[in-house]
Parts: C-alpha cells; sequence; structure tokens
C-alpha cells in the first residue's frame, strides 16, 4: 500500500528497495564533502527548495542535494542499526549537516522523520506538536491538510543514519588514533633528549591541547609523571616551555601537584615567567594557580620576590594585554596567604597597581581592587597608598561607576588611607568630589553596609570643614557633570 504522495518521498520502500537505490544513484560516502551544508544562521528551505515543492529523495541525488555516499565507506564495514542515532547526534555536535536531513521546524536534524500529504518532511514530535496547538496546516507551504496523517519516512531515516554512522566512527577511529599517538609520545620521551624531546614534546602539546582523549590517554599512562620529571634546575627553556604548556591541559592529581611544588621545579617555573614568552608566562601562572588549590601547600613557596615581579611585569605589559587577566588573578590568590603581603607592598606593588586602574576592564578591576583593599588592612599598605598621589581621586572616580564590589572595595580604601592622615586626605578626598559621591551611595539601593561605611567617611571629611562650606562641597552638580 502507497502513502499519499504516491512514493514519491520514498517512505514505502523496502530496505533492499533502499541498497537498490542508493546502488543506482551512486550514492558515495567519498563525495560526503561535496553535500551542501545547512547553516544555523541561515533559516533557508530544505535544500534550497521553496514554494512549497516537494521534495524526494530522487530529486535531492539527482540535484546533487546529498551528493554521492557509496562504497567507500564507513571505516571497519558496514554500517547497521545498532548505532543509536539520537546519540551520534548529541556526540558528534556538528555545525553542518546536510539540508535535507534538517527539520524545517526545529532546525535540528531529524531522528524519526514523517511525511505529511504536502510531500513536506519533519520530525515527528515537532509535527505533533504542531498539531496539538490546533493548527492543521503544512508548515513549510502553509497548505490546508486534507489527510493530517503522516507517514514515517524510512528512506530518508536510513540515509540520515548512513550520514551520521560515516561521521560517527570516523571520528571514533581519529579518537582511538589520537590516543595512540599521544601514548607513543608519552614512550618516546623516556628515551629521547635534545631536540627530538622538543619536537616530541610541541607535538604532545599540540594533541592535548585539542582533544579530550588524548588528555586522558596521557594521564592513565602515567604520561604526568613523565613531562613534570623533565622540569629542574638544568632545563632548557625549550623543553620547560613545552613541558609547562602540556601539563597546564591536564588533570593533575594531589601526587603530581606535591611533586611539582619541589623547589627546584618553582624555580625554574618562576625563571620562565620572568623570561619566557607571552604564552609561556600565561601558562606558568595558570600553573602556579593550580599547585596553590592542593590542600598542603605552602606559602613560602610563593614567598618570591622574583615571582612577583614577574607577575606585576606580566599585568603592566601594554603590548600584550591578554597576559593582566591571568597575573591578576594569580596575584588575588596569594594575596590571600597574609605571609605574602608585605612581600607585595615591598616590590612597590601599590603604586603600580593604582596607576593601571583607568585601563582595565570591569573583571581585571576588581581583582586590582580587591588586592589593593587586601594590602590597606597593613600599616606599609595604608601608607604606600596614602603616598600614591592617585590613590584618593582614582578611588573617588569609582565610586558607584563600576559596579557594587567595586564600590565596596574603592570605599574601604577611600577609608583606611582617610582614616590615616584625616586633615590632610578628607580636604583631598572632598575636592575630588567624595562627599557628593558619598551622598549619591547613601541614597541609593546598594547593600546597608555600604550606605553605613559612607555615613562614617563623610562624617570623618566634614570635621575639617565649616557646615556651610562643607554643604556646599555636597552639591551633585559636578558629580553629575
Amino acid at each position: 500500500m502507497q502513502c499519499a504522495h504516491r512514493g514519491a518521498c520514498g517512505c514505502c520502500d523496502s530496505e533492499g528497495a533502499l541498497l537498490g537505490f542508493l546502488f543506482l544513484v551512486g550514492f558515495s560516502f567519498e563525495r560526503v564533502s561535496e553535500m551542501p551544508m545547512f547553516q544555523p544562521s541561515k533559516r533557508e528551505g530544505l535544500a534550497g527548495y521553496e514554494d512549497g515543492q516537494v521534495l524526494d529523495l530522487d530529486t535531492a541525488v539527482k540535484d546533487g542535494v546529498l551528493g554521492g555516499l557509496g562504497s567507500g565507506g564507513v571505516p571497519g564495514g558496514g554500517v547497521g542499526e545498532k548505532l543509536d542515532l539520537k546519540k551520534m547526534i548529541e556526540e558528534l555536535d556538528l555545525s553542518e549537516v546536510p539540508s535535507v536531513f534538517i527539520c524545517p521546524i526545529s532546525l535540528e536534524p531529524m531522528q524519526d522523520p514523517v511525511t505529511l500529504c504536502t510531500g513536506q518532511t519533519y520530525e515527528r514530535s515537532n509535527i505533533l506538536k504542531w498539531f496539538s496547538l490546533g493548527h492543521l496546516t503544512c508548515p513549510t507551504t502553509m497548505q490546508e491538510l486534507w489527510d493530517d496523517s503522516v507517514t514515517p519516512n524510512k528512506t530518508l531515516y536510513h540515509l540520515i543514519h548512513t550520514w551520521f554512522s560515516h561521521k560517527y566512527l570516523l571520528m571514533k577511529k581519529r579518537s582511538e588514533d589520537v590516543q595512540g599517538r599521544a601514548s607513543e609520545l608519552v614512550e618516546t620521551l623516556k628515551k629521547v633528549k635534545g631536540q627530538v624531546r622538543v619536537q616530541a614534546l610541541k607535538e604532545l602539546r599540540q594533541v592535548v591541547a585539542s582533544h579530550a582523549t588524548a588528555r586522558k590517554a596521557v594521564v592513565d599512562g602515567g604520561g604526568v609523571a613523565v613531562v613534570s620529571g623533565l622540569l629542574g634546575r638544568f632545563t632548557s627553556h625549550a623543553v620547560g616551555s613545552e613541558a609547562i604548556a602540556i601539563l597546564v591541559n591536564l588533570s593533575l592529581d594531589s601526587e603530581s601537584r606535591t611533586n611539582l611544588m619541589q623547589p627546584a621545579k618553582i624555580s625554574l617555573v618562576v625563571d620562565m615567567l620572568n623570561e619566557g614568552s607571552m604564552e609561556t608566562k600565561i601558562n606558568c601562572t595558570r600553573l602556579i594557580e593550580t599547585l596553590m588549590e592542593e590542600k598542603d601547600f605552602r606559602s613560602e613557596i610563593v614567598s618570591s620576590h622574583s615571582l612577583l615581579v614577574g607577575l606585576m611585569r606580566l599585568v603592566k605589559d601594554k603590548r600584550h594585554s591578554n597576559g593582566t587577566l591571568p597575573g591578576l588573578r594569580l596575584l588575588r590568590t596569594i594575596c590571600l596567604h597574609k605571609q605574602v603581603r608585605s612581600l607585595f607592598v615591598s616590590v612597590g606593588a601599590v603604586p603600580q597597581l593604582v596607576d593601571l586602574l583607568p585601563n582595565l576592564d570591569s573583571d581585571c578591576l576588581e581583582l586590582a581592587l580587591f588586592i589593593l583593599e587586601t594590602l590597606s588592612s597593613l600599616p606599609e599598605g595604608q601608607l604606600a597608598l596614602k603616598d600614591c598621589r592617585s590613590t584618593i581621586p582614582s578611588m573617588v572616580r569609582l565610586l558607584m561607576r563600576v559596579s557594587e564590589t567595586c564600590t565596596q572595595y574603592a570605599l574601604a580604601i577611600l577609608w583606611a588611607v582617610c582614616s590615616l592622615a584625616p586633615q590632610e586626605c578628607s580636604s583631598v578626598a572632598v575636592d575630588a568630589g567624595l562627599a557628593a559621591k558619598l551622598l549619591l551611595v547613601i541614597q541609593s539601593g546598594c547593600d546597608p553596609v555600604l550606605k553605613q561605611r559612607s555615613s562614617e567617611l563623610l562624617k570623618l571629611c566634614s570635621l575639617n570643614y565649616s557646615d556651610t562650606i562643607f554643604i556646599s562641597k555636597c552639591k551633585l552638580t559636578r558629580t553629575i557633570q
């Protein structure tokens, strides 16, 4: 018994007829790349067919919509129905799929294609939902339906399954090849030296950066110990930079992190942070940040003048701004260790960070302000902030400007500075427009704690003025401008 559109879509073909059909049209996997691909951003019709024209597979093949798929095939033999279509679609997550495989309603690959009496094909669940909403039309052509039954399009289903199976098995084969190559490279690193070692490391870095399966193979095969074992006092920068680039892409367990915290290895990482390329410097910050997540991490590991100087150079590098965020992120993590804070101040971090504030984006700004606010809890940090001429104007400018978090940090810094030298700093702050900004904070809907801190700071600043003069300085005109 034929379907309503008399077999035009191929939905009534038997499996044997399907194979004969594929043989006759020369459907070849070798020409899969010639298929017109569905682009998600373009809401086009199926394979360019417009005006409600019936799309049947014979026409699609002859017009080159599907291209050829034939013998070449799928690695490892023929494709059976054992592979789950839904699983393959989800795991492949392809950005380009032949347009004829796409449901016009969801714009997703069809898993259970059915055809209407108009000859248009849709994903079963999508068209049934369309009907359940009371529509008795074809979504593509908007024709009224004289028959609301749907017919499974078996031929199209088999084509979809075959195409995705081919892609899926190729992906699996590549994955196995990559895992094997990663394991080979780990074994190679145990035997070679010199330039051959550098080349092996470069290839392994590229492999682990691109393939999750390769990363797993390296970890499972003991590759972390092999690579980390290459780091030491006499390691060249060529080897060290590649080894660190590999390690930051791998999952490091507690034992691996502990091993990497050996003084000789940390010393090499700090040297490369100061002297390596920008990519190497960023990788060094990522590796140190990973090591600091270890519960047995000791703060003396990062109590290094050279480390902090290198990080400050990284965040200030105007030619390579991509190092600012990772550098500040690591500085923030280090700053959480109280034992290291005095060292921050001694390397001149306070004035350097204050001068950097106007050029930072919101994410970097919050990190820098957090560091400065933390350092303001130290007497030497307070003094360094007070002695920096840009501190007060910069903090006043940031109030109520970026985020509530930035306002919170800026208020804390202003309080630390003004409470250290009330007469000297309060007048500078008021002249910079602090009084008006504090009134804005108090009148805003921000956190009550911020309002209370603003009130206290406002009171502190008013002690050096008569009521009349101070009130005149609280006008909002200058702030609004």
